[in-house]
């Protein structure tokens, strides 16, 4: 038994959205590529491939390599997590911007609470220069 594999990749190229058909048979590969223009909604790509999947010209079969054994989507999504976990999202700037802030985080967490902590010393003063009046009797 042969296997078959089909594959629509929507993309923007400037100006306009392309697709991708890929058709993989007996480890051959065919390519064919179709302009949609404006942005195709679900519904119009459905009803593209339902009425003009049969007129589409495929390019000559190429050999192509072999796929990976596919890999269970739930473990896939646990990879991606821990791939996200430690390199993050976005650029090289996006990721030195966020270091930025979660630094200037830390430091506005220390001075507020050095801040804090002299208010606190400032009001147990005042307690105690009260008490110390009020025990001289003042």
């Amino acid at each position: 038994m042969d296997k078959c594999s089909e594959r629509l990749t929507v993309f923007f190229e400037e100006p306009f959205w392309v697709g991708i058909f890929e058709l993989e048979q007996e480890g051959h590969l065919s390519a064919c590529k179709v302009t949609f223009g404006a942005e195709p909604k679900d519904w119009e790509i459905r009803d593209f491939i339902l009425r003009e999947y049969d007129h589409l010209s495929f390019s000559p079969a190429v050999a192509a390599a072999a796929k990976e054994k596919t890999v269970n989507p739930k473990r896939r999504q646990r990879e991606a997590h821990r791939h996200l976990e430690t390199y993050g999202i976005g650029t090289k700037a996006q990721q030195a911007l966020k270091m930025q802030q979660e630094q200037n985080k830390l430091d506005r967490r220390a001075k507020c609470k050095t801040q804090k902590l002299a208010e606190q010393e400032r009001l147990f003063d005042l307690k105690q220069q009260k008490k110390r009046a009020k025990h001289r009797g003042r």
